[in-house]
């Protein structure tokens, strides 16, 4: 009898254990913690992002065109330059022995030309008095001519090795600022092949421009006059402006990748920006004023499917309790989707909230925007009701910036609390076959989406 009083008694104490633990495990599968955000009120814009380079409007390299070392520098980097102001010289001795070597060439053709001139006379002369033949004649003429061409050639020599000479002084061929410099004095330029570059002139630093670098799949969206605005890393706290000048149909590909080049015009009075810098560029595409936006990670949460079934469901249960299709509480019931979709013109933006009917096309299946028989372009924000239940509402997207995305729709109210994610899923419960008295094992792994 013993024996079985106490079998009696390991029996109930093994039953009461396995209840509170059933219980437990209860609790803690619908102990779900959502990371929430609200729906703001504001201005939103739409933008493409991109980036680019900052550039003076105008810049010219500045060469030479003659050999030679270099004399003399006279300007450094930032030094501001006047149009024609003398920047640099070249040394000028082998090519004043150039000018002089040509001006006698032009002197030794012209007196040839007077001989040949003075020859030509006399024996045309003869030539009348049929003292000399024709062809001596025509010997004579031959040498007049010859002798004008020379003198003719020895002249342009002569200018070209004057404007040699002149190039070896460097100026200035605009007003700007000297942004480098790369010579210095006693260095030897070769002009043989090419130009060499020695310096670069900026002009007005005060008005600058960005050249943009914008994928083919968003060129479409920039325009001439498009309003823009841009930060660089010297001044992250600030944003500045600007306005697209020119879409330059040149491609460039790099890596398989087509962009085009978009032309900024960006004022700089203040002279803050400088040649060089990278400008993260936002075009702005289209701006809405005082609208209901919200984050767009609440647009991407989905809780499991499971759950989703069943919040759907309840929601078409009150629905049609209150009159939709299939319900007693309606005037003759619901008019179907195509109806209302004809007479409303696709305003029912949905409702979910308490109270809020449930939007047109709630009866069929779950699409990627809303429920099947809806406009595709609805979509649904998650959150909590006053009960703790899980609830759904319906909206229409607009415009985003890529962080937050304009919405509309019925009861929507700034500082609305909505699901963006899961801080912490609930613990799924163990087996109904699994002892409450055996040793628990730790779930590894991420959490579970949200559960109800």
């Amino acid at each position: 009898m013993k024996r079985i009083i106490i079998a009696v008694l390991v029996l109930v104490m093994a039953g009461g254990g396995y209840g509170a633990w059933r219980v437990r495990e209860k609790k803690a599968a619908n102990a779900t913690t959502y990371r929430l955000v609200e729906i703001t009120k504001g201005d939103l814009l739409s933008v493409v992002a991109a980036t680019g380079n900052l550039q003076p409007v105008q810049t010219v390299q500045v060469g030479t065109q003659v050999s030679g070392i270099v004399d003399a520098v006279l300007v450094d980097f930032n030094d501001h330059v006047k149009a024609g102001q003398v920047i640099a010289r070249v040394d000028k001795t082998l090519l004043n022995a150039a000018v002089s070597s040509s001006r006698a060439q032009l002197e030794r053709a012209e007196a040839e030309q007077r001989h040949a001139a003075a020859e030509y006379a006399r024996l045309s002369d003869l030539h009348e008095q049929k003292m000399i033949s024709d062809s001596e004649f025509n010997t004579a003429q031959y040498n007049v001519d010859v002798s004008k061409a020379s003198v003719k050639s020895a002249k342009v020599d002569l200018e070209r090795a004057e404007r040699n000479l002149g190039y070896a002084t460097i100026t200035a061929p605009i007003d700007g600022i000297v942004v480098q410099r790369s010579i210095d004095p006693g260095q030897t330029v070769q002009a043989s092949f090419s130009a060499p570059q020695l310096f670069q002139i900026a002009g007005d630093l005060a008005a600058m421009q960005i050249l943009v670098s914008v994928d083919e799949s968003d060129i479409g969206q920039i325009k001439v006059g498009q309003p823009v605005k841009f930060t660089v890393q010297a001044y992250p706290d600030d944003s500045f402006a600007g306005t697209v000048r020119q879409v330059r149909l040149q491609s460039v590909t790099q890596e398989n990748v087509v962009n085009y080049i978009a032309v900024v015009d960006v004022p700089n009075a203040d002279q803050r920006l400088l040649p060089g810098m990278t400008a993260s560029v936002e075009f702005i595409v289209d701006e809405v004023k005082d609208v209901f936006q919200v984050p767009n990670a609440a647009l991407r949460y989905r809780p499991d499917a499971a759950l989703m079934t069943a919040v759907m469901d309840r929601k078409k249960a009150e629905w049609q309790a209150k009159g939709g299709p299939g319900g007693q509480g309606g005037q003759g019931g619901a008019k179907p989707d195509s109806a209302r979709s004809r007479q409303g013109g696709g305003e029912n933006h949905g409702g979910g909230m308490p109270g809020g009917g449930m939007p047109g096309g709630m009866g069929g299946g779950m699409g990627g925007g809303g429920m099947g028989g809806g406009n595709a372009q609805r979509s649904m924000l998650w959150f909590t009701g006053p009960d703790g239940k899980l609830d759904v509402m319906f909206v229409r997207p607009g415009i985003t910036d890529g962080t937050n995305t304009e919405i509309r729709g019925r009861n929507l109210e700034a500082g609305m609390k909505v699901i963006a994610g899961v801080v912490s899923a609930a613990t799924p419960a163990a087996s109904a076959t699994a002892s409450p008295f055996q040793q628990q094992r730790t779930q590894s792994g991420p959490p579970r989406p949200g559960g109800f």
